[in-house]
């Protein structure tokens, strides 16, 4: 067990009029930590101000162990009830992609989820089979130009998420998590964002806080303020706060905004 020196200075109190305060606490003031504060009033972390000292010693950041359990178990019965329900649905916009544009319905992909592995993530296709071609990875947007027409009413509707389902029955995702990313835009964002890596200590989600909180993501600016979310996702994971993105998830689709 590692253990931090008792005489060592606390750097969220440098600069500060420690005995000051710590008067006013005496006298029944509450003092808090700007970074807790704006946490608190904004749902987001403030990556300008983090420290990695205030993740360190604040809650663990993978869940313990009865948590993980009842996460995983709540993602096992929600992937097969939905299976199930939706079985009719996946044979409809399967033949619907593929009589509607040239290419596979399901579209394979490799993301990147816990602990850095990576996975083939399963969606149905919304873009050209040639999309890319001649120009590499490149951030999806709203309006894309490369999405089908029918590619846009599944992503509008969310259809095109549903073969996910399998994933998280195989236990590559769970229903609430952050958005898992593609290898080369992860590398890049890792470069970039100091604390990115920390996304991957919780298992990616087919809907998750920053999804539900912000839109597409096509920059690395963009990108940073989807991670604020993310990281405060993955400070306050719980089955409350899993249910309470489901259900707000439920209202983005239903209202077909968001990500």
């Amino acid at each position: 067990m590692a253990c931090a020196d008792p005489q060592g200075p606390d750097s969220r109190a440098a600069g500060l009029p420690v005995w000051d305060l710590l008067q006013a606490k005496a006298n029944g003031l509450r003092v808090v930590v700007f970074a807790d504060f704006w946490e608190r009033e904004t749902g987001r972390i403030d990556l300008q101000s983090l420290h990695p000292a205030w993740l360190l010693f604040g809650p663990a950041l993978s869940g313990n162990a009865r948590s993980l359990l009842t996460k995983r178990a709540g993602d096992v019965v929600f992937a097969s009830l939905m299976l199930l329900l939706t079985s009719w649905v996946f044979c409809l916009v399967a033949a619907l992609v593929k009589t509607t544009s040239r290419g596979p319905a399901i579209y394979r992909q490799e993301r990147v989820g816990l602990n850095g592995r990576t996975f083939t993530l399963l969606k149905f296709r919304s873009m050209r089979v040639d999309a890319e071609h001649g120009s590499g990875p490149t951030w999806a947007r709203p309006d894309d130009p490369r999405v089908t027409p029918v590619g846009a009413f599944l992503r509008k509707t969310r259809l095109d998420e549903l073969p996910q389902l399998w994933n998280i029955l195989r236990g590559d995702m769970s229903l609430v998590g952050p958005r898992p990313e593609r290898v080369h835009f992860v590398e890049l964002l890792s470069r970039s964002l100091p604390f990115y890596g920390l996304r991957h200590a919780m298992k990616p989600g087919l809907t998750g806080w920053a999804q539900v909180n912000n839109g597409y993501a096509a920059s690395v600016d963009e990108s940073a303020e989807k991670l604020s979310y993310d990281l405060f996702y993955i400070r306050h994971s719980s089955v409350l706060f899993d249910l309470f993105i489901a259900a707000r998830t439920l209202r983005v689709v239903l209202k077909r905004t968001g990500q």
